[in-house]
C-alpha cells in the first residue's frame, strides 16, 4: 500500500488543498519522540487501525470519519445510530492492512491517529504516512497500562480536554482497583489461564503481545507466557494445551466457545472438565482483545469476576451500564447487558 505513487498523491493533495504541514501552527510529541506540527483544530480524524477508532469514538466520535471496518448488524444498538453509520475505511496499521494512501489524503483528514506499538516498525510506517500524504500522523502507546495518559492526550489533541480527563480518571481507577485486589493472591495460588483464539482455540498470545495484555495486568498466569517466553500471536499445538493444564480458559471466539464443550480433544484439560471456560463480552468491541483498546477496561473487571468472584462481588451489570454510558454514549437495556454477560458462565 505503502508504495503508491508519491506523484499521485501530490496531485491528489494540490486538488484538494490538503492542510499542509507548513502551515500547522502547533506541535506535539508522540508517544514515540516524533515532532508532529498539527492544524490549529481538529475535527477530521482518520483512524489508523482499530484501537485509534475506538479510542476516538471514545472521545469525540463526531471527529471519527470512520471505522476500519462496517459496523457489523449484532454491534449496532450499542452504537447511536450516526455512529453505527459511519463508512468503512480499511486499516493501515497491523495484520491485513486494506487502505490505500490515495484514500487517506481523499479522506481530507486533519491528522492520521495511530494506537499501540511504538517499535521501529510503526514508527517508520507513520513517518512515510506522513511523508506520502502530508498529513501530521500521530503514533500514541497503546499499552493497557497507558490507558489514562492515552485519554489525556488525545482529550487534548481533540479538543475535549474535560472528558480526556473523565475517561482518565476511570482507567486509573480500574488499573488501580484490579490490582489491589490481586495483590491479596500469593503468586504461586493465582490461577493458570490459557486464552484461547480462533475457533480451534489453538492461537494464543506470549509475552509481550499486546493482545493478551489484559491477562498480565489482571495479575493471572498466562500458561502460554510462562512456557514460550517472549513474542506475539503464535500457533500452538493441541499436546502443548494439555501439558499446561489451565485452571481456566477465556476466548473471543463464539465458535471455539461453543465446540470446546464436546470437542473430545479439549476434554483432557482441567479448565474444560471443570467447565472453566469464559466467552468475552464483545460488542460493539471484545472486552479483552480485538481491538486491543480501551474496551480491556471493563474486560479487567470481568476477568476479575469470572476468575475470582470473591475478590470481585459486585454487580457488574451496574458497572457495565455505566461503562458504556462513559465511553460508547448508549447505555444498555437490561437484555443486552444478559446477552453480553451470557458467556460468563457454561452454557446450559
Amino acid at each position: 500500500m505503502l508504495g503508491s505513487s508519491f506523484g499521485f498523491l501530490l496531485g491528489i493533495l494540490a486538488a484538494l488543498g490538503t492542510p499542509s504541514i507548513a502551515a500547522a501552527e502547533d506541535a506535539f510529541v508522540d508517544s514515540a519522540g516524533r515532532r508532529v506540527d498539527l492544524p490549529p483544530r481538529v475535527e477530521r480524524v482518520f483512524p489508523a487501525g482499530p484501537p485509534a477508532s475506538v479510542v476516538v469514538y471514545m472521545l469525540a466520535p463526531e471527529k471519527l470519519l470512520g471505522w476500519t471496518r462496517a459496523i457489523s448488524p449484532p454491534e449496532r444498538p450499542f452504537l447511536p445510530e450516526r455512529f453505527a453509520d459511519l463508512p468503512e475505511l480499511g486499516r493501515l496499521t497491523g495484520r491485513g492492512n486494506t487502505v490505500n494512501l490515495e484514500a487517506v489524503v481523499a479522506a481530507r483528514p486533519d491528522v492520521v491517529l495511530d494506537i499501540g506499538s511504538t517499535a521501529p516498525t510503526f514508527v517508520s510506517l507513520a513517518d512515510r504516512v506522513q511523508e506520502q500524504t502530508r498529513v501530521p500522523t500521530v503514533l500514541v502507546d497503546g499499552r493497557l497500562a497507558e490507558s489514562a495518559e492515552t485519554f489525556r492526550t488525545f482529550g487534548r489533541l481533540l479538543g475535549v480536554p474535560d472528558h480526556g480527563e473523565r475517561l482518565a480518571r476511570y482507567a486509573e481507577e480500574t488499573l488501580a482497583e484490579v490490582r489491589r485486589r490481586m495483590e491479596s493472591v500469593p503468586a504461586d495460588r493465582r490461577l493458570k489461564v490459557y486464552m484461547a483464539r480462533g475457533p480451534r482455540g489453538l492461537q494464543t498470545g506470549i509475552r509481550g503481545s499486546i493482545n493478551v495484555e489484559a491477562l498480565d495486568v489482571a495479575g493471572v498466569r498466562n500458561v502460554a507466557a510462562e512456557a514460550l517466553g517472549d513474542g506475539g500471536i503464535v500457533n500452538v499445538s493441541m499436546e502443548q494445551v494439555l501439558a499446561w493444564q489451565p485452571d481456566a480458559i477465556v476466548t473471543i471466539d463464539r465458535a471455539f466457545y461453543d465446540a470446546v464443550w464436546t470437542d473430545p480433544l479439549w476434554q483432557g484439560v482441567k479448565a474444560v472438565r471443570e467447565r472453566r471456560v469464559y466467552l468475552s463480552p464483545g460488542l460493539p468491541f471484545t472486552w479483552i482483545d480485538s481491538p486491543p483498546s480501551a474496551n480491556r477496561l471493563l474486560g479487567l473487571r470481568w476477568l476479575g469476576k469470572v476468575l475470582y468472584p470473591d475478590l470481585f462481588p459486585e454487580d457488574l451489570r451496574e458497572e457495565t451500564r455505566r461503562f458504556y454510558a462513559l465511553f460508547y454514549h448508549r447505555e444498555p437495556d437490561d437484555r443486552q447487558i444478559d446477552d453480553l454477560l451470557a458467556g460468563s458462565r457454561p452454557p446450559g
